[in-house]
């Protein structure tokens, strides 16, 4: 499948900052479009229609999860936006609000009137300063120009829009640790039930989506919903930014139509493994995902459905490509160090499982592991999923069990010989 241009239509293009530059381009039509020609539940009805799935990593149907917001309540309604972008190997979003951030703002308005919200917050995470500062200038030029504030384009529709900057913290970036640190407090997750579309932002009901997930609304509402959908695939409509890393020739960020092979990410647009090594293994949705095997990926599909039949997800989007060179103890070794340093603490099973997790990895890589270890690990990735609040302490469990029951030969060589298999490998230690 060719490169779709889409919500990437104008990254690389410094002119598209401005307000003045976007609307000569086509900015904010949609809006306009559906403000003037559209009853908000056809705007809602429109989405649900496109198969839009939310792209920060759960994939929920946009459209239905609007649809959860009481229409009679007399609280105010929010939408805060998620641009807490710190799961390791994702950096799609930043590419939206760098190159097009109006594109992101009339995205919050056809969200904002489609559910009746006349206040907006944007998360944005702390250590994205150029960024931040790009949609600083956006939301200015915005309330300058009349796009928001009073009038909403001249219409009568109030919007405020309000840049929200966290600490840094990954555990932000679940949507309820996200309200908690948006009112000010610790960024720990809240228990569920109660949802957001209920009660959310200081207790009023909130719809909160992704940068990406906000940014097609303007090309749906232009486009119409059936176009949207015949873009993707079934049941996962229009394209998606995927961010490509790891042992390709050409990493980066690329616009494809939900569905695409794997294969064709990797080898086409990705210009294939370096150095001519081979596949070994593929994150397919940011650390938190199942590691799959050259096999299992190379008859993959990017989209929700097809990588959850393969027990793994599709998550942030974030494909991350493992060579033969790659030593798979040490790269789980560091993902799960990430996990246990970005635990909140709030539940004793995250807490202490994943800083255990990673006391045992620690003590296999530098050569004190035992059989025993490899059993804990074991024991320790099927007891920790589902056992907290938020998806942090199963983010860490599902490469966990992948990596040490698809990859176990060389956890078992390294804690036999006290040294990776692979590096041995490379130095003709042993036969390949």
């Amino acid at each position: 499948m060719p490169i779709v241009k889409n919500i990437s239509e104008f990254f690389g293009n410094e002119n598209a900052r401005s307000l003045k530059w976007r609307l000569e381009h086509g900015g904010y039509e949609s809006a306009r479009k559906a403000l003037r020609e559209m009853k908000p539940d056809e705007v809602t009805e429109t989405v649900i229609n496109s198969n839009l799935r939310g792209l920060g990593g759960a994939g929920f149907p946009t459209g239905r999860k609007w649809s959860f917001v009481p229409k009679g309540t007399d609280k105010p309604k929010y939408l805060a936006v998620n641009c807490d972008e710190a799961e390791p190997g994702t950096f799609k979003d930043k590419y939206i609000v760098e190159w097009d951030p109006h594109r992101l703002l009339e995205g919050i308005i056809i969200c904002s009137y489609a559910v009746g919200i006349h206040t907006a917050y944007i998360y944005i995470r702390g250590e994205y300063v150029r960024p931040f500062e790009r949609l600083e200038q956006a939301v200015k030029e915005a309330y300058a120009g009349g796009i928001i504030g009073e009038k909403v384009l001249g219409e009568d529709y109030k919007l405020d829009v309000f840049i929200h900057r966290g600490a840094g913290a990954y555990i932000c970036g679940e949507e309820t640790g996200l309200l908690e640190s948006l009112e000010g407090k610790k960024g720990w997750p809240r228990l569920k039930p109660p949802f957001p579309a209920l009660v959310g932002a200081f207790g009023c009901p909130t719809v909160i989506n992704n940068v990406e997930t906000l940014s097609h609304l303007p090309g749906i509402i232009k486009n119409g919903a059936q176009w949207f959908s015949d873009l993707g695939c079934e049941r996962n409509g229009g394209s998606r930014l995927f961010a490509l890393s790891g042992c390709v020739n050409k990493p980066g960020v690329y616009e494809l139509p939900m569905g695409t092979p794997m294969k064709e990410l990797i080898y086409e647009h990705g210009g294939g493994i370096l150095e001519g090594r081979k596949l070994k293994a593929v994150v397919p949705g940011g650390t938190s995902s199942a590691v799959l095997t050259a096999e299992e990926a190379e008859m993959a599909t990017l989209d929700f459905d097809c990588l959850a039949k393969l027990k793994s997800m599709a998550g942030s989007g974030a494909v991350i490509v493992l060579d033969e060179d790659v030593c798979m103890v040490k790269a789980l070794h560091n993902i799960e160090h990430f996990f246990s340093h970005e635990s909140c603490g709030q539940c004793t099973p995250c807490r202490e499982g994943t800083a255990w997790v990673f006391r045992i990895l620690t003590r296999i890589v530098e050569g004190g592991g035992t059989m025993a270890d490899i059993a804990t690990l074991k024991n320790l990735g099927q007891n920790m999923g589902g056992t907290s609040i938020c998806a942090l302490c199963e983010g860490a469990a599902m490469p966990l069990r992948s990596f040490v029951s698809k990859f176990e030969d060389e956890f078992e060589y390294y804690v036999k010989h006290k040294r990776s298999l692979v590096e041995d490998r490379k130095r003709n230690a042993v036969a390949v």
